[in-house]
């Protein structure tokens, strides 16, 4: 037997309206998707380094500065999707007795924080990369222009400020619906 609870379900994930929010969300998909990619690939890298450190005392040169520059923009990949699906970690134990209206005002002003903290990131990012790029900072054994890896974040970052100015108007926009 389930108990009833008065906390509304969140729409799912695909049901985002309008064609802005289908591209959105489609994109915020495929960046999550790059990034799994790129993880699945430092999975199979590290192996094959501890593998060759092990049997042949030959790891794959530099692996732990790939793993260090490349899990950085991979994980930055998530955060978009994470948030349009409503994978935020939310502490439900205040607004357990708040009525639907007050929790999506809370959801859209968190929304909107998170909105702004990605464009932050994306504003800070960019200009550490920029930074970065004119010190001519490179990796120490590949000499990899650490740059690079920091500027790949930013797209990630932008798409995360982009989702959370969605999802903060999106209740409010809702064909009709009130709060």
């Amino acid at each position: 037997m389930q108990e009833e609870t008065s906390v509304p379900e969140p729409p799912p994930a695909d049901q985002h309206r309008g064609p802005y929010g289908r591209l959105l969300f489609a994109l915020a998909k495929w960046f999550a998707f790059g990034g799994g990619l790129v993880f699945v690939a430092l999975v199979l890298m590290s192996v094959v380094s501890i593998v060759g450190r092990k049997l042949f005392n030959a790891p794959v040169p530099g692996d732990v500065e790939l793993l260090q520059l490349s899990s950085a923009f991979a994980s930055a990949a998530f955060f978009a999707y994470c948030h349009l699906v409503h994978g935020d970690v939310k502490v439900d134990f205040f607004t357990a007795n708040m009525t639907s209206s007050r929790r999506l005002v809370l959801d859209s002003i968190g929304s909107l924080l998170v909105g702004l903290l990605g464009a932050l990131l994306a504003w800070r990012t960019a200009a550490g990369a920029i930074s970065l790029k004119e010190a001519g900072e490179t990796s120490a054994i590949l000499e990899l222009p650490v740059w690079l890896a920091q500027a790949l974040m930013v797209p990630s970052f932008v798409l995360l400020a982009l989702a959370g100015f969605y999802m903060c108007c999106q209740p409010w926009t809702r064909g009709g619906e009130k709060p």
